[in-house]
């Protein structure tokens, strides 16, 4: 399931950043878990995110891998994981728009319903595990810092015993446009806001910690 992107992922992923505008409101949202991150991190050396979304397909799975992305990018011992209140599977057109920017997927374990994909990118020798499941699996390295990426989830997961804190910040499904002639481009859209903020993030923290 390898595919050659003509988009190097790192340029995707700065050029998101460098060309997002960011509002005071959704500024101060990102401020808030930049500090919490940093704080543990002081602490720890090492900090767990899970991004989590209803149906662990397309937002909290962008999510996951930018932010593992990340984490290389920016020199951080930060683990990325991801997760829903059901299972489904990680969206086909979730993973096409992240093989179009050099993401690397090898189809490991094959079901109709769920596959599960290694995922990596050039110039890392690392990878992670891609597939939808609850935000409790055990694949999630507990305590967590809980991400909630859409309305559902922050409705349906008033508590999460295992987080040690809870953030909301909410982006808008791309699934409206499955099976139109927007599909690509806004699952593109949703990519780069993901990637941008999740850039704003790990530099935020980077500069703190270091």
């Amino acid at each position: 399931m390898n595919k050659t992107s003509t988009i190097s992922t790192t340029f995707f992923f700065e050029s998101a950043y460098n060309k997002t505008f960011l509002t005071n409101e959704r500024k101060n949202i990102l401020l808030k878990i930049v500090n919490s991150i940093a704080s543990e991190y002081s602490k720890t050396g090492i900090v767990n995110l899970t991004f989590i979304c209803t149906h662990n397909s397309r937002r909290s799975q962008l999510g996951q891998v930018w932010s593992f992305f990340a984490a290389s990018y920016f020199n951080l011992n930060i683990n990325a994981f991801s997760g829903g209140t059901e299972v489904t599977s990680f969206y086909r057109n979730t993973i096409k728009t992240l093989q179009k920017v050099g993401f690397n997927f090898h189809l490991t374990d094959f079901s109709h319903q769920n596959p599960k994909y290694q995922i990596s990118f050039n110039g890392y020798k690392k990878s992670i595990l891609g597939f939808s499941k609850l935000y409790s699996n055990s694949i999630n390295i507990e305590p967590f810092m809980a991400i909630t990426t859409c309305n559902n989830a922050d409705k349906n997961c008033p508590y999460i015993p295992t987080a040690s804190h809870r953030f909301h910040l909410p982006f808008v499904d791309p699934k409206h446009a499955d099976k139109t002639n927007k599909q690509e481009e806004t699952y593109l859209q949703t990519s780069k806001q993901i990637a941008s903020e999740i850039y704003f993030i790990f530099s935020e923290v980077k500069k703190i910690v270091s």
